[in-house]
């Protein structure tokens, strides 16, 4: 049995020395301690790379198809924004929707049909670079339920309610012992008369339509527009704000001198003059194109996505806007436009530095101005006594067209910042949330003109 071992163990040898130099002709590596197996060879050890490689695709191509996915309908949803609860200032069966200038035309017609609305506005609002229309439903669906339908379409860029808006004055017909204007001796504007007078200013207005008859207001308007047309119904607000700003015969606005841009955008309601997002969004826009250095918004309502982009598109292109703080008395919340961040808010003040007793408080306010028993024009050549924190956002107005003057290169920054600085503090430290900064000083505010400008 011995020999047969033998030549058993010399054939396995032979065998095993003659496999290890067909593989070392391979290129492969020998083990000296591997025992022999009468077994195949396993697969060459680069091919288990390449499988795996396979069988595990790198992240990148895993995550490719969820990207996609999530890219679909969702985005849409989030633009089309419902009325907060509780929140009653809007056109009840009305939406603002707002589009790319790329969509098309028969599309976009097509959506609203699909939907069952009218459309009773359209414009291309610049200043946004997007086509705004305002849709209703004839049947009674609600602002809410319609934007709830709009969510998902991914045409839209933009939807909302068509939000209301108040003038923010009271009339009271002139009283014959009425002997002047104590508004202007108050801002220090009657001492600065000789600085500056509004000269070639441009300040846009949005408001009622403005008496172009009446005699103070002779070559006042450089020119107008009308948002939402229909019967000059009202020109009682229009007529003492554009007074307060530059009037320029028995009674003198802030900026004699200065140049109106009038947008209509207030027409009758129940309850008042009433303006929308549309309306007001169309007249900040005509105004800004027609190159006003100065908004005046003398009314107040909800906050409003469309038209806080509005007002921030025309503060990027260098214009101040100035707004009524609101006169829904100490427990309102804030009103906007004058709460949106870049908006002046300017509250009023009576002729003993009092705050006017239905003024809006709040940390948003900036400025103070007169607004409490305020002699100015009225149609048909009459006057009468106004109150409200519009009357008071005019008059800074007009003193913002003083310092304009003065330096035409002051950026919109600058001259904010100039007003604010300036103004005279009323009651001492810690009513801020009612008198802002103070009350304006024109005096001040152009004697400053030229350290603000270095803020530019």
């Amino acid at each position: 049995m011995a020999p047969k071992r033998n030549a058993y163990s010399l054939f396995a040898a032979v065998s095993f020395v003659l496999l290890a130099c067909g593989r070392a002709a391979a290129g492969e590596g020998v083990d000296p301690n591997a025992s022999f197996h009468p077994t195949p060879a396993p697969p060459p050890a680069a091919t288990a790379p390449q499988a795996e490689t396979q069988r595990r695709p790198p992240p990148a191509l895993k995550q490719t198809p969820r990207a996609q996915t999530v890219r679909q309908p969702a985005a849409p949803v989030s633009r089309a924004l419902p009325p907060s609860p509780g929140e009653t200032r809007f056109r009840p069966n009305e939406v603002v929707v707002e589009f790319s200038g790329r969509a098309p035309a028969a599309a976009v017609d097509a959506l609203r049909r699909r939907h069952r609305l009218d459309e009773i506005a359209a414009s291309r609002i610049l200043l946004l670079g997007e086509d705004v229309r305002v849709w209703r439903a004839a049947d009674g669906r609600s602002a809410a339920a319609i934007l709830r339908e709009l969510s998902g379409e991914p045409l839209i860029a933009a939807a909302q309610p068509n939000y209301t808006y108040a003038l923010q004055q009271a009339s009271d017909a002139a009283r014959p012992a009425v002997a002047g204007q104590y508004a202007l001796g108050k801002l220090r504007v009657d001492a600065a008369r000789s600085l500056a007078s509004g000269d070639k200013v441009l300040v846009a207005m949005v408001d009622t339509a403005v008496d172009e008859t009446h005699p103070d207001l002779k070559d006042a308007i450089a020119a107008k527009t009308d948002t939402i047309g229909g019967a000059l119904w009202s020109l009682d607000h229009g007529t003492a704000i554009a007074g307060a700003i530059a009037a320029r015969g028995a009674i003198e606005g802030a900026a004699p001198k200065a140049r109106l841009l009038v947008a209509r955008a207030f027409e009758a309601s129940p309850s008042g003059p009433q303006g929308t997002t549309m309306s007001i969004a169309k007249g900040v826009d005509w105004a800004v194109g027609e190159g006003a250095k100065i908004v005046n918004m003398s009314f107040a309502g909800p906050p409003d996505p469309e038209l806080r982009r509005v007002a921030a598109a025309a503060a990027a292109k260098g214009v101040v806007l100035i707004a009524a703080a609101g006169n829904a008395g100490p427990k309102s919340p804030p009103l906007y436009p004058a709460a949106d961040a870049g908006v002046l808010a300017v509250t009023a003040t009576d002729a003993d530095d009092k705050l006017f007793e239905n003024a809006n408080r709040g940390k948003y306010i900036a400025l103070s101005a007169p607004g409490v028993d305020v002699l100015l024009p009225a149609p048909n050549g009459g006057y009468d006594l106004e109150s409200g924190t519009s009357v008071a956002a005019a008059l800074v107005s007009g003193v913002a067209a003083l310092v304009l003057e003065r330096n035409p290169g002051l950026s919109a920054e600058a001259l904010k910042k100039t007003l604010v600085s300036t103004a005279r503090p009323l009651a001492g430290a810690g009513h801020e949330a009612e008198f802002g900064a103070g009350l304006v000083d024109a005096m001040q505010a152009l004697g400053a003109d030229k350290p603000a400008a270095k803020t530019q």
